[in-house]
Formats: structure tokens, C-alpha cells, sequence
């Protein structure tokens, strides 16, 4: 897919103007309204899925689809998402600054830690579809298609020796919204970018221009793929809360030092317990509403976690490539396919050449298809990757079908 007489990319052409201050800081913001309307989608989902969320009878009426602010404050310690009663109400009191949730007669303004019904207004329709809220559902629309076609537009591309994770350039994208559709013309598809931009939805790569149909690089600023933990709602003013993690969605992810501030056990070879947590992909199903020319169709989304740290590895010692593949090496290859449910495939991968299974999450699909730790993977979906390291692999997972298909090498015991 090429870009139409592309200018010479150290010559910005009339129009490439530095993005002023309001710009950025409006697009900062509309970011971080994101992050919490993902956030709170994702805690929708999950509430659903555990049952949270009901029909319950109060005083001689039916309140559907409903949970207790006590009950819900209850899970948020226990599934690790707060770490105390008074972390869980700001959490939630975030959610309903953000039009998320309410108290399902309106009669409470704040969130109370008490035996009181809210909603989310996902579930009772009144949730407000705002113009901002349109060009958001349009931009996770967008993202999903683009990740979900062969040859993607966006891939992992180098400028001044950075690498940038789903970049594009602005000539591509405009092209590619023509031919799908998804814009008349050329100058609506750059309409549409600029709107994407200053919604904090995509960003130029050092963040000095607007969306022109150029050679320029840009690239989604939102990850929408990457499942979120509430906490990180209560640091709107930290650039790190809004920032993507250069490393693997498929290491560790231990935002809290102490154990047990995490969310599944994996048995390692020497049977010692060990709390990590899982690569798990959950699905939404955006807002109604099509109103707006910047949204189409509703999209299906899914959202691994972010890396946070680099843990040590599961291995007793390194294995390199050529002991792997040495005619009789103790290792037996298997094929494992992998069906990803409601919330993920449940594994973590590490290390590179070859890359290894760091951990698994017991009650997941991965370890219902046989995935232990410390195997090798082969390859992923008919693709040879003992050569690859995990960020590599980890794209390839990412923007792969549900089913993924692995090939796999273990130590014969």
C-alpha cells in the first residue's frame, strides 16, 4: 500500500506545525477518559461473568442488572483490584465522576460503601453518547479491524532509532480508509485522523504534528488490547499511567511487591507455589449508537495486560537453539491448540531464542490444552519462531486469531 509523492520526511511541508499546548493537554485528557470508559468495561464484563451483577428485589421492586456498592467493595480487596476499603470507593467514585455508573434511583451522587444498589449505565442504556464518546468508539473500531486484517498498516516501525509499537505512516492510514470505506475521500479520511489525534487516539510519534497525509509516522496511542487495573484510574496526572510499556503484554505483572497482590498460582518443576498473574484477554462489546460519520460498525475488543516488570526466570539454566534441535535431545515436541475464552488464553512467555513458558494460569485455556512451564515455543499459528524473542512473539499472539495453535518443546522426564 504506497503513499501518493510522499515529501521528504527532514523537510516538513506548510502545515506540519508544531501541536500547541491546548492541543496536547486536550488530547492528554480525552486519553485518560478513555483509559477509564475501557476500565470500567472491562470491570462490567468481569462483575457480570462472577455473578456480581443481578437482578435484585428491594422494597417490593425488581432492580435488573444491579450490584450492592458493599458486595462490590468486598471483591475489588479480594480479586486484588484495591488494596483497602477507602483505595475501592475512590476507585468506584472515579466510575461515577465518569458517568460509568449510578445509583440506580439517582437519589446518591457519590459512591457509598453501604447496602445500596448502582448500575453501570452500559446495562440500563443511559450511559451518554457524547460526540467524544462516538469518536472514541469509532477509534476502537478502527484499531480492531486494522489488527485483525493480514498486512496490517500497523506495525512495529523505527524512526531516529526508537521503535514505535502500532505505527503507521499518515499516507497509509488515509489510503487505507478510502479503500475500506471508511471515509469518501481523502480529505474526510484526514478529517477523521485529526479528530482521532486530538482525542488522544493516536498521536504523531514525537507528538509535533497533526494528521496530514504524508509520509509522517504515527502510531495508537490507546492500546486498546491491554487489560487494564483499576488503580491505575487514581494516577491521572502520571504520564506512566497513560504511557505504553515498551516490553512484552506476556511477562509478569507485579505492580505491588507485597505477595499475594496478584491474581493466580502456577506450579513451577520444584512444586514451590508461586503468585504471578496471566496473560488473560477479555472481550467487550462497544456503546450502541451510530450516529456519528466517525463510527460505523461495532467492534469486538480484546485487552492483554501490560508488562510492568522482568522477572526471573522459571528456567534452572539457559537452553539455547542448538541443544534444542541436536538429534537426540531429551525434548519431545508438542502441538497445542489453544481456544481463548471470555477473558484470554491464560500464559505468560519469556526469555528469546528460544522463548520459554513462564507461567500458566491453572483454570485458563492454556493449561486446559496441556501448556506447562518452562517449555519451549516452536512456533505459533504454522510460524517457526525459535529464532524470535518474546516481543516478537508476543505481537504475533496479539494480533493472531482467538484459536491459536502452538508448537511447543518439553524436556523428556
Amino acid at each position: 500500500m504506497g503513499c501518493a509523492v510522499p515529501p521528504a520526511r527532514s523537510r516538513p511541508q506548510p502545515g506540519m506545525e508544531l501541536l500547541s499546548g491546548a492541543l496536547k493537554k486536550r488530547a492528554t485528557e480525552q486519553h485518560y477518559r478513555a483509559e477509564v470508559m475501557i476500565a470500567g468495561e472491562q470491570l462490567r464484563l468481569r462483575l457480570h461473568d462472577g455473578k456480581l451483577i443481578k437482578d435484585r428485589r428491594y422494597h417490593l421492586r425488581t432492580y435488573p442488572n444491579c450490584f450492592v456498592a458493599k458486595e462490590l467493595t468486598d471483591w475489588l480487596i479480594d480479586h486484588k483490584e484495591a488494596p483497602d476499603r477507602e483505595t475501592g470507593i475512590r476507585l468506584m467514585q472515579k466510575l461515577m465522576d465518569h458517568y460509568i455508573i449510578h445509583h440506580v434511583c439517582d437519589e446518591h451522587s457519590d459512591y457509598k460503601d453501604a447496602k445500596l444498589l448502582y448500575r453501570f449505565r452500559k446495562d440500563d442504556g443511559t450511559f451518554p453518547l457524547s460526540k467524544d464518546v462516538k469518536v472514541f468508539m469509532r477509534g476502537q473500531s478502527l484499531y480492531e479491524k486494522l489488527v485483525s486484517v493480514e498486512g496490517s498498516i500497523l506495525k512495529v516501525r523505527e524512526e531516529n532509532s526508537v521503535k514505535y509499537q502500532r505505527a503507521f505512516l499518515g499516507c497509509e492510514m488515509v489510503e487505507w480508509l478510502v479503500q475500506e470505506g471508511e471515509a469518501e475521500s481523502r480529505r474526510e479520511a484526514v478529517e477523521l485522523g485529526q479528530a482521532l489525534l486530538e482525542h488522544g487516539i493516536i498521536q504523531h510519534v514525537s507528538n509535533r504534528h497533526r494528521f496530514l497525509d504524508t509520509d509522517i509516522l504515527y502510531q495508537f496511542w490507546i492500546n486498546f488490547r491491554r487489560r487494564r487495573r483499576l488503580t491505575e484510574l487514581l494516577s491521572e496526572n502520571s504520564s506512566r499511567a497513560l504511557s505504553e510499556s515498551p516490553d512484552s503484554p506476556f511477562c509478569l505483572r507485579k505492580l505491588n511487591p507485597e505477595p499475594g497482590n496478584t491474581s493466580f498460582l502456577s506450579v513451577q518443576p520444584n512444586k514451590e507455589i508461586k503468585v504471578v498473574s496471566a496473560v488473560r484477554r477479555s472481550s467487550i462489546t462497544s456503546l450502541a449508537g451510530n450516529s456519528n460519520p466517525y463510527f460505523s460498525i461495532t467492534p469486538t475488543l480484546v485487552f492483554p495486560p501490560v508488562a510492568e516488570c522482568n522477572p526471573k526466570s522459571v528456567l534452572k539454566r539457559p537452553v539455547t537453539n542448538e541443544e534444542l534441535l541436536s538429534p537426540g535431545a531429551p525434548y519431545v515436541k508438542k502441538t497445542l491448540t489453544i481456544v481463548g475464552d471470555a477473558v484470554g488464553w491464560g500464559f505468560v512467555v519469556r526469555g528469546g531464542r528460544p522463548c520459554h513458558i513462564q507461567a500458566v494460569d491453572p483454570g485458563g485455556p492454556a493449561a486446559a490444552a496441556g501448556m506447562k512451564v518452562c517449555q519451549f515455543v516452536f512456533s505459533v499459528n504454522g510460524m517457526y519462531v525459535l529464532h524470535l524473542d518474546y516481543q516478537t512473539i508476543s505481537s504475533l499472539i496479539m494480533t493472531g486469531p482467538r484459536t491459536l495453535v502452538m508448537e511447543i518443546m518439553e524436556a523428556i522426564e
